[in-house]
């Protein structure tokens, strides 16, 4: 009776982590093939070369709205009115909307980062000349840069958040199936053994 006990609660515990274990797999694929892929352009980035491509953009706001930006903003970390902020995306091409400028007596300067690249924009206060300069370095910093996270805005922060939750649950739900099936496979706990302490001796002796 106990034996059969055993043999159910088992099942339960079986059927349940093997559900958790695949959704969690499939949920977390492309976000573990992409982290996997850029740990090693990342551990790699000597060996990678990367050229950057810049390139510029200018205009001259009107007139009509010269004002808005000669005008003192209300502090030195103002957006630039709307109006004008929808002027200068419509002709640079480069979204500006609540994007904090840094305003001085001469200029309004915009720094724009983004994933695999920089910009920044700059507008004359008193000319209304725009400047902007847009540097590119390619995919594969485009996708280290989403791996770390850089410049890459709420949404993928989230993201980020959301598929290490599942990356723990997909590696707690295998660890408990190992340990469920380890009397049968007597390698399981010598090579999670090595996993722990594999990384432990690197650490040790080769890292100061």
């Amino acid at each position: 009776m106990q034996n059969q006990l055993h043999q159910k609660n088992r099942a339960f515990w079986l059927k349940h982590l093997y559900r958790w274990h695949w959704i969690s797999s499939a949920a977390c694929l492309v976000g573990m093939l992409l982290f996997a892929i850029t740990g090693i352009t990342l551990n790699n980035a000597t060996h990678i070369e990367s050229v950057p491509v810049v390139s510029n953009k200018s205009a001259t706001v009107p007139p009509a709205l010269l004002n808005q930006i000669e005008a003192a903003p209300s502090s030195d970390k103002a957006v630039l009115p709307k109006a004008t902020a929808d002027w200068v995306s419509n002709a640079i091409g480069v979204e500006l909307a609540n994007v904090p400028g840094e305003w001085s007596d001469a200029e309004v300067y915009l720094s724009l980062p983004r994933p695999g690249g920089d910009a920044w924009l700059v507008i004359d206060r008193a000319s209304g000349e725009v400047n902007y300069e847009l540097t590119e370095r390619g995919w594969v910093s485009y996708l280290n840069d989403l791996h770390k996270g850089r410049n890459t805005g709420t949404a993928w922060s989230w993201f980020l958040d959301v598929f290490s939750v599942a990356a723990l649950v997909f590696s707690i739900t295998g660890l408990c199936m190992l340990s469920m099936h380890a009397n049968n496979r007597p390698s399981t706990w010598p090579l999670v053994g090595l996993g722990i302490v594999l990384p432990l001796v690197l650490v040790i002796l080769f890292i100061h």
